[in-house]
């Protein structure tokens, strides 16, 4: 984790609104493999768990969110709970236990 975790964002900078529950926020970029299998597994993860909500961005088109939470790699993957505060954090193509693992600590 790094010092991006309790940051909050808010629907206007992500371009969609937030889970009820908890938001997957999925940085991504054109020529990505691992970013489709996270598409997927993030999307079927929001799909069976409700008020989980899952936003794919395209790292080049968000640059200053990109800049302002230190995403140097895609796939990056951010959990908001349900306020948008981001709860846990991590790089690379996630398994969906562990997506619904860290669901745990944004859904009280």
């Amino acid at each position: 984790m790094t010092e991006q975790v309790g940051a909050t964002l808010r629907p206007e900078e992500l371009g969609a609104e937030l889970g009820a529950k908890a938001t997957l926020v999925q940085f991504s970029s054109a020529f990505c493999a691992p970013c489709r299998t996270t598409r997927r597994v993030l999307g079927e993860v929001a799909g069976m768990v409700d008020g989980v909500a899952h936003v794919e961005l395209d790292a080049e088109a968000h640059l200053e969110l990109v800049r302002r939470l230190n995403v140097v790699r895609t796939p990056t993957v951010l959990v908001l709970d349900g306020a948008g505060r981001i709860v846990r954090r991590a790089a690379g193509a996630p398994r969906k236990a562990d997506v619904i693992a860290a669901l745990g600590v944004a859904i009280p």
